[in-house]
């Protein structure tokens, strides 16, 4: 930021325009201070406002709407805002319509993502949320609403690599993300996938997998539902004196892309 007194102040001020309700004054306030100081300005406010606060201005912006926090936000002040997402989730909507609610996630995940056309942003973007246990459990959400889909894009990933082409039976929105997400992080993949697919200790495991065309035939391997998965992310929420941390759970290694 070109004045760097200014920093502080601009941050206590979006930090209260967004508790309070008005996302569209923050918005104002970015937009003012892009104007004067430049697009670092709103990036280095967004390093240094709070996650929880970060969350709930994004969230603000879902289906489509845009605003500068979303094109400029950092990928590490986004992988931690996404530990709050799931903190204002009550029990019965969970329970009633969890379909609704990972959609909503979807929503504000692939509007983040694709408000770029910039593909290293992108792939920042990714890696950088799947580098946290609360971003493996989002990415599996996601994978919960299309999870055919994803064992037939696993199957492409073992049996092609890098020459990957993305196409499966289906043109399910999810698809594109979450090859996207297997080529920025192959680690990240990884843990998305055995979040959603809890039995499998190793990509190659998902090779022989597969889905009965009889939507009323179980998966003769553990699946977690959205809706479980939807508690383990609400679980994972930090409180609010302690920092989200990089994911601690085993990283494979597994060289899908070398």
């Amino acid at each position: 930021m070109t004045e760097k007194s200014n920093l502080p102040a601009l941050s206590k001020q979006v930090t209260e325009l967004v508790l309070a309700g008005s996302l569209g004054h923050a918005e104002q306030a970015f937009a003012e201070a892009a104007d004067q100081f430049g697009d670092l300005a709103v990036v280095e406010v967004l390093n240094n406002i709070p996650p929880q606060v970060t969350a709930l201005h994004l969230a603000g912006f879902d289906g489509g709407k845009m605003s500068l926090a979303t094109l400029l936000v950092p990928a590490k002040a986004w992988a931690d805002s996404l530990a709050f997402f799931a903190a204002t989730w009550p029990d019965d909507q969970i329970e009633d319509d969890p379909e609704r609610i990972a959609e909503s996630l979807f929503a504000h995940i692939h509007g983040v993502v694709f408000s770029t056309d910039d593909e290293e942003r992108r792939k920042e973007l990714l890696a950088a949320a799947s580098a946290t246990d609360h971003g493996s459990t989002a990415f599996a959400i996601l994978f919960s609403m299309a999870p055919k889909e994803i064992l037939e894009v696993a199957g492409e990933i073992i049996s092609k690599g890098p020459y990957l082409t993305g196409q499966t039976s289906s043109d399910n929105d999810v698809v594109p993300l979450a090859i996207l997400l297997a080529q920025a992080s192959e680690d990240g993949w990884d843990r998305a996938l055995f979040e959603l697919f809890p039995e499998f200790r190793h990509s190659a495991d998902l090779a022989d997998a597969e889905f009965s065309d009889d939507p009323d035939d179980e998966p003769n391997f553990l699946q977690r539902s959205t809706k479980e998965l939807l508690y383990r992310l609400r679980k994972q929420v930090p409180s609010t004196r302690s920092a989200a941390k990089p994911g601690s759970r085993r990283s494979l290694g597994t060289g899908i892309f070398s």
